[in-house]
């Protein structure tokens, strides 16, 4: 075999390990707790539900629900001194901009890896996609944020309101698993419809380059713009873009969603997700204890996150609730909030359904919950930063000691089959 052609075997060795491979959970779980701990150097917590809610506000805004003044409040404003106004569109609200980076690094590896396809569900499927998104609304807003920003990034920030949400969402899971399978066991209609829209290998290819080349052209044209105050801002939005699209395509590649993690203990046993989710928890509290004690410093002298970062007034019935309600439309959806984004990448139709109902319905929510100032009055629970309650050593300490217990009980359930939700 001539050198050459060894060559080439090995790139295309390398573009099957990097692009068409299933990836290790383990490895997948380390590789998303690295990048949401350089999002949180770069600026802020990722989350699934701040870009979902926006694009919610939006279309209330375009329907007419939302009018100039309510969009003012819930989006915000920048002035450029009084010569033009540039609304926290889609484009540059940063919670938006993740969300627009996840959907294209998941459907940058769906085309890459030729997973991308139109599906098509039964239309059972799309009703319940409906009920999910509303569900899934309103357990964000009682909670403070869906699996990534209400548990996930909340437990990796150091907050109690993480471990409420958590509780929440193992409940609403099992109950949304025992509903499932009553819904197996009885109900028929609405099982037709579905089909599958396949694009060629070349096609998905070209698409896929089209969609790294539009995520480069995005992340530049973000770092270029000048002429006002708020070049900054908008400069850094390029970095949130790219580290967000690195996180959609390692999770598609990876297919690692937070709500198998909690399902598949009690459906299956399998308990491979439960353990990589635990993994990365807690790798990612690590990284943000470093950034908010303040040992790494910003120019000003501050703690490169700031302290405060997914600390929500919800450790209380909120986030137990919320996280309930929350898991109960996960499962039928099929997907989490970070889940429902990349399976948003790769052509999943009802996913596609379960965005807007999700997004109005958290934004209607978010609305109530600021202009009756429920969170701010305590009416959902308490703000709690652990640190702040026993120290940065103790907090790391109860945080791994939980997510060790969590990987004893799913490694044990997994031999035993004694918490498996019976058909």
């Amino acid at each position: 075999m001539s050198s050459e052609s060894l060559f080439a075997q090995k790139i295309k060795q390398l573009y099957k390990v990097l692009c068409k491979d299933e990836w290790n959970a383990t490895v997948t779980g380390i590789i998303v707790a690295f990048l949401s701990v350089m999002i949180m150097a770069w600026w802020r917590p990722w989350g699934a539900v701040g870009a979902i809610r926006n694009w919610g506000d939006w279309i209330l805004y375009m329907v007419g629900w939302y009018s100039d003044t309510d969009m003012q409040e819930l989006v915000g404003f920048i002035n450029d001194e009084g010569s033009r106004v540039l609304t926290k569109s889609i484009w540059y609200n940063s919670g938006s901009v993740i969300g627009l980076g996840f959907v294209g690094g998941a459907f940058l590896s769906a085309c890459l890896g030729g997973q991308f396809a139109l599906r098509f569900p039964p239309i059972r499927e799309l009703v319940k996609a409906v009920i999910a998104g509303i569900l899934m609304g309103i357990g964000s807003a009682l909670a403070g944020g869906c699996n990534v920003g209400g548990m996930y990034n909340a437990i990796g920030n150091l907050a109690a309101n993480g471990f409420a949400m958590w509780l929440g969402l193992v409940l609403g899971v099992v109950l949304g698993l025992w509903l499932l399978y009553k819904e197996m066991e009885y109900i028929t209609w609405g099982s037709g419809g579905a089909k599958t829209i396949e694009f060629p290998m070349a096609v998905q290819f070209i698409l896929g380059l089209i969609a790294l080349a539009v995520l480069v052209w995005g992340a530049y044209n973000y770092t270029s713009f000048d002429g006002d105050d708020y070049s900054d801002y908008i400069n850094s939005l390029s970095g949130i873009l790219i580290i967000s699209a690195g996180l959609g395509y390692a999770m598609q590649r990876g297919r690692w969603c937070m709500v198998q993690g909690f399902r598949e203990p009690h459906m299956t046993g399998d308990c491979t997700l439960a353990k990589s989710v635990a993994l990365s928890i807690f790798i990612v509290a690590v990284g943000a204890a470093v950034l908010k004690y303040g040992v790494a410093m910003r120019f000003d002298g501050d703690p490169v996150l700031d302290p405060a970062n997914y600390v929500r007034g919800t450790f209380g019935w909120g986030g137990v609730v919320g996280g309930f309600i929350f898991g109960l439309g996960a499962m039928f959806a099929g997907g989490c909030g970070s889940g429902t984004l990349w399976r948003v990448g790769e052509g999943q139709i009802k996913l596609w359904l379960v965005v807007p109902f999700f997004g109005i319905s958290n934004s209607i929510m978010t609305a109530w919950f600021k202009d009756m100032d429920f969170e701010a009055d305590g009416v959902l629970g308490k703000y709690v930063y652990l640190p702040d309650v026993m120290g940065y050593g103790p907090t790391l300490l109860l945080i791994g000691l939980v997510m060790a217990l969590w990987y004893v009980v799913v490694t044990w359930n997994e031999d035993s089959n004694k918490l498996i939700v019976p058909m």
